[in-house]
């Protein structure tokens, strides 16, 4: 006699609830990246104002460099302008949230300084 094998897989149920973390895994990741690339944006911007010699000239390249690249996250006057021997440092700090479901967000900060 032959003894029947018990099949192996994922059944209907857990194949949808599988299906639906995915769905909402890719959802975050949707809302996520759009944060990073203007992190990106917002470090090369910093990294081009810090070749001004003044703090007003500093934000002023920054803020420039922030409506061709469309950030919208911080200005100027966000960022810490300071020197090391002498070359100038530009500074930057943020906080991103993202709602999601209920009270539940996800809370991301990001920092930065010029190279």
């Amino acid at each position: 006699m032959k003894l029947k094998r018990q099949q192996q897989g994922l059944t209907f149920v857990g194949l949808i609830i599988v299906g639906a973390l995915l769905a909402y895994s890719g959802v975050i990741l949707a809302q996520v990246a759009p944060t990073y690339i203007e992190f990106v944006a917002i470090q090369k911007a910093v990294d081009k104002a810090s070749s001004g010699s003044t703090v007003a000239e500093v934000r002023t390249i920054f803020d420039k460099a922030a409506q061709i690249d469309d950030i919208r996250t911080i200005a100027g006057k966000d960022l810490t302008v300071g020197k090391e021997g002498d070359r100038v440092v530009v500074s930057f700090a943020y906080v991103r949230e993202i709602h999601l479901v209920g009270p539940a967000h996800l809370v991301m900060k990001y920092e930065g300084r010029s190279k």
